[in-house]
């Protein structure tokens, strides 16, 4: 039985860790670059972001996500961007970097559209330690597993579309694992399907009250990617006194509640925190997952009189 919990707490954040190729951060509806490529740039500023989630809290050997990016825009049309995440579960970690880049159009004066491509590099290893485990929980001689510890690269890429409605109203879709999809269903009968099976929808409206002292902004996520549960997820965030208070829930399909609190402290400094607590019986084990992010942002020499930075 001992064995069985010690494989148990292996696989389970070892899966998670797997399947969590998009969205592991849920600030997504705060910075889109986090699920789609297209939206390096988009707003015609420079952006440093980093990010840091810490789920199921208290659970042994939890998942842990870390990442810093740089996005912003080269010219009139192009943007591009740059990141870098670590990943860890159980004995399982994966170091990713991912390359975007963007192309931005004013169609007219009320929309703004944006198609964007992303290519991704990774390295994922397995801790040497589960060698040397007192009770080995895996036969020896596994060539998976053994093989694993020194580590396996691979590349990955999405294709994404961004949109802006009259200033407040914005559309996101992205296409997910599109190489690994194709390789790893080659041989199978899977192999024919459709290269955008895997998707990120994002869509969301922010409403001005108050002489822009207060606005609502529900948004909605809908995601199917590789390895995971169809999720969706429904949000609101308020910005009060121009955005010096902001707060805001969300709801998951996959049953987790989640607050936020942040500011945008300046033009140029943003700071949220959000906690979530889910409703299934593994809460029990857990005190919840937190993530924050610190974001950054200037305008280059090309964009000084642009958008302010981060406002929709």
């Amino acid at each position: 039985m001992k064995k069985l919990l010690h494989l148990i707490l292996l696989l389970l954040p070892t899966a998670l860790l797997w399947a969590q190729d998009e969205a592991i951060f849920t600030h997504y509806n705060l910075a889109p670059i986090l699920v789609n490529p297209a939206a390096a740039g988009f707003e015609e500023t420079h952006q440093i972001q980093f990010n840091a989630r810490g789920q199921w809290i208290g659970f042994p050997d939890a998942p842990k996500n870390v990442g810093v990016q740089y996005h912003g825009p080269m010219g009139n049309t192009f943007g591009f961007g740059l990141a870098v995440m670590g990943e860890s579960a159980a004995r399982l970690s994966r170091v990713r970097a991912r390359l975007n880049s963007g192309f931005r159009f004013k169609i007219n004066e009320n929309v703004k559209f944006a198609v964007g491509f992303s290519t991704e590099f990774s390295q994922v290893s397995l801790g040497n330690n589960v060698l040397g485990e007192p009770e080995p929980i895996y036969q020896a001689g596994d060539d998976i597993i053994e093989g694993a510890v020194d580590g396996r690269q691979q590349f990955d890429a999405s294709l994404g579309f961004f949109a802006r409605f009259y200033e407040n109203t914005y559309a996101s879709l992205s296409f997910t694992n599109l190489i690994a999809e194709r390789l790893n269903n080659i041989g199978t009968a899977e192999g024919s399907g459709s290269l955008f099976q895997h998707y990120v929808f994002l869509m969301g409206h922010k409403f001005e009250l108050s002489n822009n002292q207060l606005s609502l902004e529900p948004s909605i996520m809908v995601r199917q990617v590789k390895d995971t549960p169809f999720n969706v997820d429904i949000n609101l965030k308020a910005g009060i006194l121009d955005n010096k208070l902001i707060a805001g829930l969300s709801y998951r399909s996959l049953k987790t509640i989640g607050a936020l609190i942040g500011s945008e402290i300046s033009e140029s400094f943003r700071f949220f925190y959000t906690f979530d607590l889910s409703m299934q019986d593994l809460q029990q084990y857990s005190t919840g997952s937190h993530e924050v992010t610190l974001a950054f942002g200037f305008k280059g020499p090309q964009n000084k009189n642009g958008s302010r930075y981060g406002r929709r």
